[in-house]
């Protein structure tokens, strides 16, 4: 009885070994894959919300954007805010303070936040600007706030 047992469980071995695809070493035959950083190249969520700063900003809209490998992510234009953010190397500041000329908006002061969180280019990035108002926030020339 023992052969007979221990043979059906050293069959039911090499049964299950043929199925999983492990070789005799008893190791799966692909090697796994080896990430190049811990952190992506490019993943970023911008937001848009009502409020004076990051901190008490209601946020109406949030979007992600990934750069690397390819432009992905919830954000409209993907391509077109990646290249806009490779043309400044990632210096979200320069983005918001390049207004469309002749842009003409009220004095009301209704602020409008924006942030970019993640990591840009394999650097940490956490970033904020206020406008006084969306006609402000909507005055500048940058698609990457533009949603």
């Amino acid at each position: 009885m023992r052969k007979t047992t221990g043979a059906i469980g050293l069959g039911a071995a090499v049964a299950l070994s043929a199925a999983l695809g492990i070789g005799a070493s008893g190791t799966a035959n692909a090697a796994p894959a080896q990430p190049d950083s811990l952190y992506p190249a490019s993943a970023l969520v911008l937001t848009v919300g009502y409020g004076a700063d990051a901190a008490t900003a209601d946020v109406q809209r949030a979007v992600t954007l990934s750069c690397q490998p390819t432009p992905s992510g919830t954000h409209p234009a993907p391509a077109k805010a990646c290249r806009e953010l490779r043309a400044v190397d990632g210096a979200f500041n320069s983005l918001t303070l390049a207004a469309e000329p002749g842009r003409v908006c009220t004095k009301e002061w209704r602020p409008v936040t924006v942030t970019a969180e993640g990591i840009w280019d394999g650097r940490r990035v956490s970033y904020e600007h206020t406008f006084g108002n969306n006609c402000e926030k909507n005055a500048v020339t940058t698609q990457v706030f533009g949603f």
